[in-house]
């Protein structure tokens, strides 16, 4: 009985991508978008689950035990590190969705994010050093003066440099309109960076030769972005510190650290100002990739439980020998309910994959602006349910296995660990539930929902199963409870309440519709049945499910009121 899948499958999410609403439109597309038919993405995927299974994989246990440490005011990471990064960037991995004008092989998102999926599931810690390169490459293109794009943008692409992002202070996490740093012009045009920024991921590291910080401060005009490198092009070192590295439940691999910027040089990204507005064209990427990362995770959790439930053997009659625990009804729905779990969700995954590039490059303007409002709904919702996958999963599949899955003998403790983050970074739950209303609700007048109902009633309409009825239901629970939270602008705290049980209402409703097109799945292969079954499992009590959390929106309203009960009657107390 292995103690790690040797390689994580790719079959289903192959048969996934086929299956998912606008590939066809994608692969329509001119250029190398358009290239990624079935055989590419399968060579591609293919490919990469080798590459995770024989080079990222082992170093998994190895970097969670031996950590970074901050050596000399310099980051050293694990051991393991230096060999899996060169051979991570000499076979292209970090090009994959890069525009071609830079390097990059322009491939679509939801190919790029399915490749994450994997490197995740392999190694989380690791997986998020290329996520940052990616992230700055497209700040930098999208906003970059030209010199600055032709220093940078090779040496990012090839992986030569790296680069952070670095946002959150002590005092301004979440509510970055109460930053601090500070950026000032000199006599010589020439700006200086001063401040503390903190949970920086690999905010230092002995990976690449030079690290371009991607920092909000504020200038004399409002929040602004600037490129501070933590060596300058003479090759002496900027005034960037590294304070400490954050020691972690999880993620040990990867360093998160406290940076001080005092009078770093820096260069103006875009225009000053607009800091926070040009930080929205990483947004998208950001947080497919937090998705991504619960759900490779969550698929190395379940493809382990399904691995040890079908050797380990206790139970059944005693006048026989032993069966494999997945002959037992609750083994099994565990199983069911994981599979069918990760299964939707990497269906809407890809789904704002494929949504995401046609906002971007379809050539009807309609169909980019439908593809936008659908991306702009639904990204909240993915990055909350698909990050907090990886938890729920690990610790399920630790259920499945029992004692065994608590030790460290297994995978499964570290991959708890290490999902844990990704309902906290880019935005917590809360967050994005308080997005979901204030700006795709009430600011966006529901034209993201609007889209994605019409977009789901029209196929469901058409495919006439009990499986599509339930999700239609589903949807008609959904758009009553938005209308009634559109009618509560000038409740907000109450409404704001029920926010989070409307994204959880929101995404059962998405993730009904990709269910439901799950069920109709042609194929006879082990990755459809896979898919039927999972579809068919996950509808069995979507409607009850459904409208419970309709029915938790209203009872929240309570919320304001019962606290102020709690802190009065406690504190009298």
């Amino acid at each position: 009985m292995s103690a790690h899948p040797p390689r994580l499958d790719v079959g289903t999410l192959l048969a996934q991508i086929e299956n998912t609403p606008g590939i066809d439109r994608l692969r329509a597309v001119d250029g190398a978008l358009g290239s990624a038919d079935s055989e590419l993405c399968a060579a591609v995927l293919e490919q990469a689950a080798d590459f995770c299974a024989g080079e990222i994989a082992p170093i998994n246990p190895l970097a969670d035990r031996q950590g970074c440490q901050l050596v000399n005011g310099r980051v050293v990471v694990p051991d393991a590190y230096r060999a899996a990064w060169d051979a991570y960037v000499a076979l292209g991995w970090p090009t994959l969705d890069l525009p071609e004008e830079i390097g990059g092989q322009g491939l679509p998102l939801f190919l790029s994010s399915s490749v994450q999926q994997l490197l995740d599931g392999s190694c989380a810690a690791f997986a998020m050093l290329p996520v940052l390169l990616r992230s700055a490459a497209r700040l930098i293109y999208a906003h970059g003066a030209d010199e600055m794009k032709a220093r940078w943008l090779p040496r990012l692409v090839s992986g030569e440099w790296a680069a952070t992002i670095c946002i959150s202070e002590p005092d301004a996490g979440s509510d970055v309109a109460r930053s601090r740093t500070s950026a000032v012009r000199g006599d010589d045009g020439k700006w200086a960076v001063t401040g503390e920024k903190m949970w920086i991921s690999f905010g230092d590291h002995d990976l690449c030769a030079r690290i371009g910080h991607c920092v909000l401060a504020r200038t004399d005009n409002g929040l602004s972005l600037f490129l501070v490198p933590n060596v300058l092009d003479d090759g002496s070192p900027n005034a960037v510190a590294v304070r400490r590295i954050e020691e972690k439940l999880g993620l040990h691999g990867s360093p998160t650290c406290v940076v001080g910027l005092e009078g770093a040089q820096g260069w103006l990204i875009g225009d000053e100002g607009r800091g926070l507005a040009q930080l929205f064209v990483m947004i998208v990427n950001m947080r497919l990739c937090v998705g991504a990362q619960g759900l490779g995770l969550g698929a190395l959790a379940v493809q382990t439980a399904r691995d040890y439930a079908e050797e380990r053997r206790q139970g059944g009659s005693h006048k026989a020998p032993p069966v494999t625990i997945d002959n037992h009804a609750d083994v099994q729905r565990m199983l069911l309910d994981m599979t069918a779990r990760l299964e939707v969700l990497r269906g809407l995954g890809l789904l704002l994959g494929v949504h995401a590039d046609l906002a971007q490059h379809d050539p009807d303007a309609g169909t980019r602006a439908q593809s936008a409002s659908l991306v702009s709904f639904l990204l909240p919702i993915y990055k909350t349910l698909a990050g907090g996958a990886g938890f729920d999963l690990a610790s399920e599949a630790i259920q499945v296995l029992g004692g065994a899955g608590y030790t460290q003998e297994w995978p499964l403790e570290q991959a708890l660990r290490d999902a844990r983050i990704a309902t906290i970074f880019e935005g917590t739950t809360g967050m994005q539930a308080l997005d979901l209303l204030h700006r795709r609700l009430w600011q966006d007048q529901s034209a993201g929902l609007n889209a994605f109902l019409a977009m789901a009633r029209a196929d469901l309409a058409a495919r006439e199963s009990v499986f599509a009825a339930t999700s239609l239901e589903c949807c008609a629970l959904l758009e009553k409870a938005a209308a009634r939270l559109d009618g509560m602008r000038d409740e907000r705290a109450r409404a704001e309440a029920g926010a989070t049980a409307f994204l959880e209402l929101a995404g059962l409703a998405a993730l009904g519709w990709i269910a439901a097109r799950l069920t109709a799945i042609e194929g006879t292969g082990d990755a459809e049945c896979t898919l039927r079954v999972a579809g068919e499992w996950f509808l069995r009590d979507l409607v009850a499910r459904c409208a419970a959390l309709d029915a938790q929106i209203s009872a929240n309203e309570t919320c304001g009121a019962l606290f102020a009960r709690l802190s009065d009657e406690g504190g009298a107390g």
